[in-house]
């Protein structure tokens, strides 16, 4: 059974919230088939910690306003390094670009369907 449509809803929300702070390398995964715990992944990059926080801010403001979704576990936000916010249909992961190089999480999850997210916009803040 492949990702809800609210899973792919809030992931594409967070990725655009994510372009809006100038992350990097945003993917989704649809890990349903994997995972009984969550429907998809999104994984995004930043060159630095203050960078990661804000991403996960945006991401966090964004969700919550438009969707009144709130994470139900948020770890490693005080670090900056890789910052995990987990809202049970999806699981953000946003790293810091040394945290995403090391641990792969798309090696990881390269047998999964990569669900399609936006671009960011030309003229946007992303850019």
């Amino acid at each position: 059974m492949p990702a809800s449509e609210r899973a792919v809803e809030l992931l594409t929300a967070a990725a655009e919230a994510a372009h809006d702070k100038k992350a990097e390398n945003v993917l989704a995964f649809d890990v349903s088939e994997q995972l009984a715990i969550t429907d998809a992944f999104l994984v995004a990059s930043a060159s630095n910690d203050r960078q990661v926080r804000a991403i996960v801010d945006a991401v966090e403001e964004k969700l919550r306003v438009d969707f009144d979704a709130k994470p139900v576990r948020r770890e490693g936000a005080r670090e900056g390094r890789w910052v995990l916010l987990d809202y049970l249909e999806v699981v953000i992961h946003v790293q810091h670009d040394e945290e995403r190089s090391f641990y792969a999480l798309e090696r990881l999850w390269r047998d999964c369907p990569v669900i399609p997210l936006p671009s960011p916009v030309p003229g946007s803040t992303a850019e």
